[in-house]
């Protein structure tokens, strides 16, 4: 009886771990070669990473596997403009718009902030983590920082734009708001247990230290003869403005800000569960970066860093505005992130996805292996719209019946992810039980081509307590079929695509 208990035991272990090795870093754990950031830094990140530095265990890039589904919040100066795409308009702008955008943070006063409110709101519809922007690439910081900027442009300075010393953070705390709006949120999501993801730009467009990296409006002589050093200089059509090189001191006190402040982000709000690093620097400073990324990992041994700007060191990479048309090619974890309206930061009057966009991304997403990660904004108040809030509630309604069919779930093997464009499946960590989602009614009979069911198999519609009546057969594959008063719209446990649970596969 020992003997047996102890194999139990073992048995149970075993497939713990191989579980858990399903997601561990593995040979091909490597950023997809066509991701257009991958493109952007192979050059001078190298493909294999240096052995003293690691990825997070295998159990944490389990549990980002099991997310599914969560939100990206953009927010900051380029709300109350509400012209939407964050901080890239400001590229665009003449001299005098864009001091007047530098001058923005003097009337920031969003009144109705609650974190509390949101949090709420996203753990009771399902939502399982939430990104927030801590800095754009305008350069404003949405928390506490002690660091402080040393050299700006005057964009209106007799004589045309000039550089300009300065002494100040450039934050939240300069605003007449005066509260650490990452605080709040980091505070509200640990209570309410979402995963928590800060958002930070690697370029910073106020600081003058940073020019001219990665479309920079300052631009400088050294470009010309170097072009490599600096990532992308400027963006197509953007005015900008040439200045002296920066000193080899303004450029150690760009990356000792730019260390001190993701330090902070990784010290001063409790456990993080991801950094969402955007954009990238460039050659020229890559060797400070990696070590940064090593130091960084020291701190909090378990954050999953976003791949933007450092390569095979990131531990997830973010397919952005597109859904991977197949599984992906590689064993690192990805987040798709699909801005809900035209933009992922506030708009007024926006022209929102819907309900059945939300969910039909999600099932297929999930199906391919990945999570969705919702963009939505809040306005200038802190508010988000309230057809944002009617989505967010209608994908609850529907994840509280269907989640077992999404959460901690895994991809079929090869192309078993799909049949034609209406049926997705996912999997069991243990293979034992497969749900077929189907994004359209079925009607009377539900036909899949690729399960097979042991006899006396039972199977269930999620959300319907009875079991379907099936038959299968080689020729025709799986057929369930649906009651009669199912048939009827208001009896049906959702009102978008419905998961049928099969169990005891062949």
């Amino acid at each position: 009886m020992k003997t047996v208990a102890l194999f139990i035991i073992f048995l149970a272990a075993t497939c713990a771990l191989s579980y858990a090795q399903e997601s561990f870093p593995a040979k091909n754990y490597t950023l997809p070669k066509n991701d257009v950031h991958y493109r952007n830094v192979k050059g001078y990140v190298e493909d294999k990473i240096d052995t003293d530095y690691h990825h997070p265990s295998a159990a944490t890039i389990e549990a980002f596997r099991d997310i599914k589904y969560g939100v990206r919040i953009h927010w900051g100066l380029y709300s109350i403009n509400a012209k939407g795409s964050e901080s890239w308009p400001f590229l665009m702008l003449s001299n005098e718009e864009k001091q007047a955008y530098q001058e923005l943070y003097k009337t920031w006063n969003p009144t109705g902030f609650n974190a509390e409110e949101w949090m709420k709101l996203f753990s009771e519809n399902g939502i399982k983590m939430f990104a927030i922007t801590t800095m754009h690439h305008e350069g404003f910081s949405m928390f506490d920082t002690k660091t402080r900027v040393k050299k700006r442009v005057n964009w209106i300075a007799p004589g045309g734009p000039a550089l300009e010393d300065c002494d100040l953070a450039y934050s939240i705390m300069e605003t007449p708001f005066h509260r650490d709006v990452i605080k709040e949120l980091c505070d509200a999501g640990h209570k309410y247990k979402l995963k928590i993801d800060l958002y930070y730009s690697h370029p910073d467009w106020y600081n003058a230290d940073y020019r001219p990296y990665n479309y920079h409006p300052l631009q400088i002589p050294d470009l010309k003869e170097h072009p490599e050093l600096y990532g992308n200089a400027v963006r197509e059509n953007a005015p900008h403005v040439m200045v002296p090189n920066p000193t080899p001191g303004e450029e150690a006190r760009m990356m000792a800000y730019h260390r001190k402040q993701l330090t902070e982000l990784l010290t001063n709000y409790g456990k993080i569960d991801m950094i969402c690093l955007d954009q990238w620097l460039g050659k020229k400073v890559w060797p400070q970066m990696r070590q940064e990324m090593k130091d960084f990992r020291k701190i909090q041994p378990e954050v999953m860093f976003r791949a933007r700007g450092i390569g095979n060191y990131g531990d997830y990479y973010t397919p952005e505005g597109f859904i991977p048309g197949n599984q992906e090619n590689t064993d690192m974890p990805w987040f798709v992130i699909y801005a809900y309206g035209k933009s992922f930061s506030y708009i007024k009057n926006d022209d929102f996805k819907g309900v059945t966009w939300i969910i039909n991304s999600l099932t297929d997403i999930v199906a391919k292996g990945g999570n969705l990660m919702l963009g939505i904004g809040p306005d200038v108040t802190g508010r988000f719209d309230s057809l944002v809030i009617k989505a967010i509630k209608e994908a609850g309604v529907w994840l509280k019946v269907n989640g077992e069919a999404i959460y901690a779930t895994r991809p079929r093997e090869g192309d078993l992810w799909k049949e034609g464009d209406n049926i997705r499946y996912t999997r069991t960590k243990n293979k034992q039980i497969i749900y077929a989602i189907s994004r359209g009614w079925p009607g009377q009979l539900l036909n899949l081509k690729t399960v097979e069911p042991k006899q006396g198999s039972k199977i269930y519609m999620l959300g319907w307590a009875k079991p379907l009546k099936w038959k299968y057969n080689k020729a025709t594959g799986l057929e369930i079929s649906l009651p009669a008063e199912l048939q009827e719209e208001s009896k049906r446990p959702c009102k978008i695509a419905w998961s049928f649970k099969i169990t005891a596969l062949n």
